[in-house]
């Protein structure tokens, strides 16, 4: 067998900020935001969203992976918090291969192992790394005849960015891939970068600022309303943090949603879903066509709501998928690849 670490070409990393393999370090946000903005320390260093990508004709890849960190999170499964998962193919036409995960707790530190098995055809293959744990190390392996090559450059290479809350991270899907971030990410052979963050994501114009200073986005989807801690905040914060970001980006799709989990208060989210909303008329007055609007309200329709989450909050998989299905139709009309 032969083996490549996650850093080493042909592979490639793809949704991370910050990657220094010698010190087994692999964060979603880089170092500078970190120190500007304390409250994201831990979840900063997640690698939610992050994807390891390349194309073997392998029939076997064996996969070893270590986890920094061991956080118990009482309404998400280890295939879910502490488990990637391994797709094949791309774009809509991408197959679930399987999923890897710790059989137990007790893992910080040990070493993961499992193998998945694919056709002995030249395909792509993408990792979805772990939702809650920080990455120590990832490695794959092969039989010695098989080829390893880069993956083909996805159809969007320009990243969709997201920001929002524990929803938009992730929580509380079966497992990564099952997200809606990566189900619509996926579906449009996407690059993409994940910023949702559980209970820290609030619109702050620190972290307005280092989206906008990305270089370019596809489109960028924002959807914090759940972790504004009041209605008064969120419209304190929400127009301003568009207009920080319409002013780096003029052109770009922005797509603006509300909590889809709107029958445990309506009262308080039909005031947040106002204020959303009024950003979104706002940018339309203004002559902004560039802007979209869901209400979340719609996500998971009207026959079997009540079996969309978790724990009438976070959505589970069959929540992800409806939410899935709704922005993806939105982002697929609206992105120019």
């Amino acid at each position: 067998m032969k083996t490549y670490s996650c850093y080493e070409e042909p592979l490639t990393i793809h949704g991370l900020h910050h990657i220094r393999p010698d010190q087994k370090e692999y964060w979603r946000l880089p170092l500078d935001v970190l120190q500007q903005l304390p409250q994201y320390e831990f979840l900063g260093r997640r690698n939610v969203g992050a994807r390891v990508r390349f194309q073997t004709n392998a029939s076997k890849i064996i996969i070893r992976y270590s986890l920094k960190t061991e956080e118990v999170d009482r309404c998400m499964a280890l295939p879910a918090s502490a488990g990637l998962d391994v797709y094949t193919g791309s774009g809509a036409n991408s197959r679930f291969a399987g999923y890897i995960a710790p059989t137990d707790y007790g893992f910080k530190d040990t070493v993961i192992e499992g193998t998945i098995d694919k056709r002995p055809a030249m395909e792509t293959v993408t990792i979805n790394l772990p939702r809650n744990e920080h990455l120590s190390h990832l490695e794959i392996a092969v039989e010695d005849d098989a080829k390893v090559e880069v993956a083909p450059p996805l159809a969007i290479p320009t990243p969709i960015v997201y920001y929002g809350s524990s929803i938009t991270e992730g929580g509380c899907a079966d497992r990564p891939g099952a997200a809606y971030t990566s189900i619509v990410s996926r579906w449009l052979d996407a690059d993409y970068f994940n910023y949702g963050f559980s209970g820290c994501a609030r619109g702050e114009t620190a972290f307005a600022n280092f989206i906008a200073a990305h270089p370019a986005m596809s489109a960028f989807v924002y959807d914090y309303d759940h972790n504004a801690p009041s209605p008064e905040h969120l419209e304190q914060t929400h127009q301003p943090f568009f207009t920080i970001v319409r002013k780096a980006h003029p052109s770009v799709p922005i797509l603006m949603l509300t909590r889809p989990d709107a029958d445990r208060n309506p009262e308080d989210s039909n005031r947040r879903r106002a204020i959303v909303n009024e950003t979104y008329m706002s940018a339309m007055r203004s002559g902004d066509r560039n802007v979209h609007f869901i209400d979340g309200q719609s996500f998971f329709g009207a026959l079997g709501r009540e079996e969309c989450t978790t724990d009438g909050c976070h959505p589970n998989s069959l929540g992800f998928m409806r939410m899935g299905e709704r922005i993806y139709a939105v982002l697929r009309q609206i992105i120019t690849p």
